[in-house]
């Protein structure tokens, strides 16, 4: 039985790209911050594939920035993460995660400096917007908070620095990982970082003019043509296996930062004042009681789980599968789960509670071997 359709009407906005994509034949769409967001092409292996050996232009204009601009800017850019942003320099990225005043996490986006006052909060599917517009106002802060029309095009695979230095100049290569600078294409001057959501390297654009964003792409598309581009998206397989997990997949509204294993990017121990930081502070002296982790799932290929699969130890729940999906590289199934932390060393073996029956899985390092190129 066919899987139903995704009815796209005008509440869930296109992109500038969307008439190249569906002319290539894109197989299916999400939505993501009220967005469209390609997540197959060819087929999820065949994609991935690709990904590994080529290169792809991904369409993440679903990756919307959260625009603080004011005198007030970095003091709220700080209230916003509990990662310590004192050192960042105009011109460098950071993965930042967003928590509440408990320490539930409201998002874990990419923070852009561009300038003292002026930041980009690259977000996950969350408005944050509308929660940094309120605590600004409710605050009395003198910054701006605002959505720009700002689309990222982001071009990735090990091909990516070839290409992507054909189109705007030598000077790509010189840009560090996590690091931006702003180059020029046809007059305008573009935000280009070397990030991207998937571990085989490359970079992401930031388009603010719809009628030049056809143009990019198509000059791309053709500086690409003899090393195989084509249209690709986040791919399931190959972010599982880097260990990358969705916020609202994976993690949720009812996980804190701290469950949701990203402790190296928590300042802790840091003088900074950030929202939530005392939350986690009391959850790490205190101990959590869960934790994402890794998993390999014996037997054939997973089914698609649309829904969480429970996790049992003997006769106790101990958690639940939230993504899986066979990796033909490694020849198993990879997964990534939230698992009741006395279940989370690795090496652990738990069985998993699958559509087609039960299954022994075991706690692995993330992320995956081999995964990353960079």
């Amino acid at each position: 039985m066919l899987p139903p359709a995704l009815a796209i009407t005008r509440r869930i906005r296109s992109t500038p790209w969307s008439s190249r994509i569906e002319d290539f034949g894109v197989k299916a769409y999400t939505v993501y911050n009220h967005m469209l967001l390609p997540t197959q092409i060819r087929g999820v292996e065949e994609d991935y594939h690709h990904l590994r050996s080529a290169v792809q232009v991904w369409d993440v204009a679903c990756e919307r920035q959260a625009e603080l601009r004011g005198p007030d800017a970095a003091r709220l850019a700080q209230l916003l993460t509990v990662r310590d942003l004192r050192s960042l320099r105009a011109g460098r990225c950071a993965y930042a995660p967003m928590v509440d005043d408990a320490g539930r996490m409201i998002n874990d986006p990419v923070a852009l400096k561009l300038a003292d006052d002026h930041w980009w909060f690259s977000v996950a599917d969350s408005d944050v917007v509308l929660w940094a517009g309120g605590l600004a106002r409710g605050m009395g802060l003198d910054v701006q908070v605002c959505e720009p029309e700002v689309n990222p095009l982001a071009v990735q695979g090990p091909k990516a620095e070839t290409v992507m230095a054909t189109v705007f100049g030598e000077a790509v290569r010189a840009i560090k990982f996590f690091g931006f600078e702003r180059l020029d294409f046809r007059g305008r001057s573009w935000v280009v970082a070397r990030s991207g959501w998937s571990a085989q390297g490359g970079f992401e654009i930031y388009v603010d003019d719809d009628e030049l964003a056809a143009v990019l792409y198509d000059e791309l598309m053709a500086a690409g043509a003899a090393f195989d581009i084509g249209p690709g998206c986040p791919n399931l397989i190959e972010r599982i296996e880097a260990g990358l997990f969705t916020y609202g997949t994976d993690v949720t509204r009812e996980h804190t930062a701290l469950e949701a294993s990203l402790d190296r990017y928590l300042a802790l121990d840091a003088p900074i004042d950030a929202i939530g930081l005392d939350a986690l502070r009391s959850q790490r002296a205190a101990g959590i009681s869960r934790r994402l982790v890794g998993l390999m799932i014996d037997g054939d290929r997973v089914p698609h789980n649309r829904n969480g699969w429970d996790v049992e130890h003997g006769d106790e729940r101990v958690g639940s599968v939230t993504s899986a999906v066979w990796s033909p590289r490694l020849s198993t199934n990879v997964a990534l789960g939230m698992l009741r932390i006395d279940h989370t060393s690795v090496g652990a073996e738990v069985t998993v509670l699958a559509p087609d029956g039960e299954r022994r899985a075991t706690v692995v390092e993330v992320p995956f071997p081999g995964s990353s190129q960079r």
